[in-house]
């Protein structure tokens, strides 16, 4: 039995869950809605939904190695979805370098990286952008991978440097450093 997915997934008193027939695979669709939005996830077939008491939980119908990776995986899926309609999630990324800053225009986040132009980054739809301090950028949304998908997105366009430490960061992340040729040379 998988670890993850057999635990129960909690139901908040604010989310509302629906299990559905059909859906993308021909077998069932969980529709998670809450006071920050709506997802929605098709489940393969095997893989069994049932909703009662308040709380969810996954069975698959043998223990076919596809179906016992699938039975993990959808759990964590449906709970995200949970936590991600009541709660939301939220990531952090910190500009460092002289010059380089980031300002929201509309639905575009323009970024100065020391480039001979700035990025024009459009955001997609479910996503939330609050820029302060020109170096703080805050994402937020209800989907935890499109939220990590954007954060990768726009740290990659400027990865922090490991010489003098610019670049675009998560917040809180150490930046191993290098000697410089300066220091490597006075021997």
């Amino acid at each position: 039995m998988s670890r993850i997915g057999k635990q129960p997934i909690k139901i908040e008193n604010n989310v509302e869950v629906q299990v559905l027939s059909g859906g993308e695979f021909g077998n069932v669709e969980v529709v998670v809605k809450g006071p920050k939005g709506e997802l929605k996830q098709s489940i393969r077939k095997g893989i069994d939904v049932e909703v009662k008491d308040g709380f969810m939980t996954l069975k698959r119908a043998n223990d076919d190695r596809h179906l016992r990776a699938y039975h993990g995986l959808y759990r964590s899926l449906i709970n995200n979805m949970v936590i991600g309609v009541s709660k939301g999630f939220v990531k952090e990324l910190e500009i460092v370098g002289v010059g380089y800053k980031a300002v929201l225009k509309g639905n575009v986040l323009e970024l100065s990286l020391g480039l001979t132009h700035p990025i024009e980054f459009d955001i997609p739809e479910g996503i939330t952008i609050n820029v302060s301090d020109n170096t703080q950028i805050k994402i937020e949304g209800i989907d935890k991978h499109l939220v990590g998908e954007v954060v990768a997105t726009i740290r990659a366009l400027k990865k922090p440097e490991p010489y003098k430490g610019k670049g675009i960061r998560y917040k809180g992340e150490q930046v191993r450093r290098k000697a410089g040729k300066a220091v490597a040379t006075t021997t």
